[in-house]
């Protein structure tokens, strides 16, 4: 599968996120600002979750039927922000 480098960058980004949240915990933030950290974790994740499934699926799509699929952006974000 090729990934789309916004979709690495996103990845790279929650990594930062996550050291982030270890700082906190090791400076004693409190337990609301880690939380609030974690979630916007967990939803930068569900969004990369999203957005690789659908890339693949559009990949798939295009090597077995031999063609190229345009302008899927508003479909893809849609799909995207309903995955929960």
């Amino acid at each position: 599968m090729i990934c789309d480098p916004a979709l690495k960058n996103r990845i790279k980004r929650t990594q930062g996120q996550m050291q982030g949240v270890l700082k906190m915990m090791e400076s004693d933030s409190g337990c609301l600002d880690i939380l609030i950290q974690l979630k916007a974790i967990r939803a930068g994740i569900d969004k990369a979750i999203g957005v690789l499934t659908t890339s693949n699926l559009i990949q798939m799509i295009e090597k077995t039927k031999n063609i190229k699929i345009n302008n899927l952006d508003d479909a893809i974000d849609l799909i995207v922000k309903g995955i929960k």
